[in-house]
C-alpha cells in the first residue's frame, strides 16, 4: 500500500474549503499530502495539482471530496482520470460517489461501470459550468438593462477636459500635451475622449 493524498479545489480566494478538507481530515490523509488549489476547474494548469501529479506513485490512494473539484472540464477529466489510474497507477475514491472508488471491482465489469459513472459525471460537470457561465451572462446583461454600472466609478473629468479633448482632435495639440494638461495618464485621456 502506498501513501494517501487529498486534493482540493475552491474556484476563488474567497469560497471557503472546509467542507473538502474536514472530509479528508476524517479520512486520515497526512497534512503534508493535502494539495489545494483556489483557482477555476476549467483546465488542470494549476500548481498544486501539478505538483501532487508528480509526488503520485503507483499503489498511492488519492481522495476528492467531488469530481467537479478536480475539474470541470469533460475531456480534460477523462484525460487525468486516464494518466492517474492507468498510466501512475494511482487509486482515486471520490468521496460523493462511492461508484468512483477504483479500489473495487478491478475486474472488466468494475473498470467498465467506472468509466461509465466516470463519463457521465464528468459531462455533468462540464455542463455545470457552462450553465454557470450562462447564468453569470444573464445576469450581468440584466443589470446592465436596469442601469447597474459595474466596475470602478470615473473619477469626474478636469474642468479643462472638453477644452483639452476639442484642442487634441482638432490636431492643435498633441495627446500627450492634452493628457498633461488635464493631468491624466494619455491611455485615460484617450479612452474618456473617445467614450
Amino acid at each position: 500500500m502506498g501513501n494517501t493524498y487529498g486534493y482540493i479545489r475552491v474556484s476563488s480566494c474567497d469560497q471557503n474549503e472546509d467542507r473538502q478538507l474536514i472530509a479528508l481530515r476524517e479520512l486520515a490523509v497526512p497534512a503534508r499530502n493535502i494539495f489545494m488549489d483556489k483557482q477555476s476547474g476549467k483546465d488542470f494548469n494549476r500548481p498544486e495539482y501539478r505538483k501532487m501529479v508528480r509526488r503520485l506513485k503507483k499503489e498511492d490512494l488519492l481522495y476528492v471530496k467531488s469530481i467537479d473539484r478536480l475539474g470541470r472540464n469533460y475531456t480534460e477529466i477523462l484525460e487525468q482520470w486516464r494518466i492517474l489510474t492507468r498510466e501512475k497507477g494511482v487509486d482515486i475514491v471520490v468521496l460523493d460517489m462511492p461508484l468512483l472508488d477504483t479500489r473495487r471491482g478491478k475486474d472488466l465489469m468494475g473498470t467498465f461501470l467506472s468509466d461509465i459513472v466516470l463519463q457521465i459525471l464528468s459531462f455533468v460537470a462540464e455542463n455545470e459550468r457552462s450553465s454557470i457561465h450562462q447564468r453569470q451572462a444573464e445576469g450581468i446583461a440584466a443589470a446592465k438593462a436596469k442601469g447597474v454600472q459595474f466596475g470602478r466609478p470615473l473619477k469626474p473629468l478636469p474642468d479643462n477636459f472638453y477644452e483639452m479633448c476639442q484642442l487634441w482632435k482638432a490636431g492643435k495639440i498633441t495627446g500627450t500635451a492634452a493628457a498633461k494638461a488635464c493631468n491624466m495618464p494619455l491611455s485615460t485621456f484617450r479612452y474618456r475622449a473617445n467614450s
